[in-house]
């Protein structure tokens, strides 16, 4: 099985890097693309009783301390996050490939007694050859998110990385071969709108999962709705974070720079909203800068690095735009938001920004209401619980909310009173395996993770049994 470019990329210095091995992978396999007009399968539909999901276990090739390692190198090239947060994201994917492993033996319905001696009983079934579209926020991640449940569930499931990061979705089809995942359960396509739009009308696609923008969201949902598919959407935010006067100032201004500048700002469930409350904003902005300030952006692949390269060159000159027009509407910089040249001259034409705080903004402005995907905080204050509640749910989007107090009456009363599919309490950007993660209004629907997940790659049979007479009425 060809290894190539896991033992030979991570070698690789910081720089340019070309990728001449394939990155299809199908029925085991690395494949060149094929460019043919005679059809092919797209997928190789899945065999009640062919898979054992707690085969996901195998320790060999993925839990080793040397394959983490060489993962998460590539991760970096792949994306341009720190080598920091690479590391975690191999070790979230594989405590999701874990928990639904483990979860894949105890799928099971529910027995209903009915009157007569007559019962009933329901089973959860496979959905048959899912579609996962991925994002390239984090790569490897998104593709142990969406293949593990589909696969525990019974399913085979096509997976397309999105094409600004090709490469390690194939090491994962990889693992899952080394694991014993038979042939074709789980398949790597690369390519961009056009594969989508074929993988999405596929007649024998029974769901589509994606991960990404609005409006591709919207595309994604239509598309498949014309073969009534199930879908599942995780898509943009714009989420708040509130900070109250009574909070752990020292964990608030923790909170906050985890829920902005985690992988260059390029989160969708980011905080970039910071609702302050008025008494403490000084106190705030103080530390805040200072911190952000102190964040050595540079060459991902050092240990000492905290901020990698943004994901190519339109995407910086767009979050910079950003920071322009905030300028240009009244926002005032307190740090940051400028084209970020290192040191080294290997980086000179990399696609690095200083990560930025703005002072000064409205509700109103552009940086308040559009997602920038990119390290900059917008700061807000505030006066009353009612008031920022009433802002924080002022926005089209839904996918995460935080709130820091030391008032747990409070905590749990704002948290109630968001709209959005997840609230963070004290904390910010944590995202347990064991936890549902998804979004309300135009954040999408469907869940990632958690126990509630099998149920989105599953369908529900009720069997009916008599154990008497049928009634007759004619």
């Amino acid at each position: 099985m060809a290894q190539a470019i896991l033992d030979v990329m991570p070698g690789a210095s910081t720089g340019t890097v070309q990728v001449s091995d394939p990155l299809n992978f199908w029925a085991g396999k690395r494949v060149e693309p094929r460019q043919q007009k005679n059809a092919e399968p797209v997928f190789e539909p899945a065999t009640e009783g062919a898979f054992r999901p707690d085969l996901l276990f195998e320790y060999r090739w993925f839990r080793p301390l040397e394959k983490r390692e060489k993962i998460a190198k590539l991760e970096v090239i792949n994306n341009g996050k720190s080598i920091t947060e690479a590391l975690v994201d191999i070790d979230i994917a594989w405590q999701c490939i874990e928990y639904y492993a483990g979860l894949a033996g105890a799928l099971a319905g529910q027995h209903v007694q009915l009157p007569g001696g007559a019962f009933a009983y329901t089973r959860r079934e496979p959905l048959g050859v899912c579609v996962g579209i991925g994002a390239w926020n984090y790569p490897f991640q998104i593709a142990a998110w969406k293949s593990a449940p589909a696969l525990a569930c019974g399913n085979a499931m096509v997976f397309k990385p999105s094409p600004f990061t090709p490469v390690t979705a194939v090491i994962l089809a990889e693992i899952y071969k080394e694991a014993g995942v038979p042939d074709g359960l789980f398949c790597v396509v690369q390519g961009g709108a056009e594969t989508g739009t074929i993988l999405c009308q596929h007649p024998k696609v029974a769901k589509v999962s994606f991960t990404g923008s609005v409006p591709t969201g919207k595309k994604v949902m239509e598309m498949s709705a014309k073969g009534v598919k199930q879908v599942t959407l995780e898509l943009g935010g714009k989420s708040p974070l509130i900070i109250f006067k009574d909070c752990d100032l020292e964990n608030a201004v923790r909170g906050a720079l985890m829920a902005n500048f985690l992988t260059q700002g390029q989160v969708c469930c980011n905080g970039t909203r910071v609702f302050v409350q008025k008494d403490i904003m000084p106190q705030f902005l103080e530390e805040v800068v200072k911190r952000t300030k102190a964040i050595l952006v540079g060459d991902p692949l050092l240990d000492s690095t905290r901020m990698g390269a943004l994901i190519n060159k339109p995407h910086l000159e767009k979050v910079l735009g950003f920071v322009s027009q905030a300028k240009l509407q009244g926002a005032r910089v307190l740090c940051g938001g400028e084209r970020f040249v290192p040191s080294d001259p290997k980086l000179v034409n990399g696609y690095f920004m200083s990560p930025c705080v703005l002072d000064n903004c409205r509700d109103d402005m552009t940086c308040v209401k559009e997602e920038i995907f990119g390290p900059v905080m917008s700061v807000l204050p505030f006066d009353t619980e009612e008031e920022v509640v009433q802002r924080a749910n002022n926005t089209t989007f839904g996918l995460a909310s935080g709130v820091f107090t030391r008032d747990i009456s409070r905590a749990h009363r704002v948290a109630e009173n968001l709209e959005a599919g997840t609230c963070f309490i004290n904390n910010y950007n944590i995202s347990p395996v064991e936890v549902p993660f998804g979004g309300y209004k135009m954040s999408g629907f469907g869940r990632e993770n958690g126990q509630v997940t099998i149920e989105y790659y599953s369908q529900l049979k009720t069997v009916v049994v008599e154990m008497g007479d049928v009634d007759n009425y004619f």
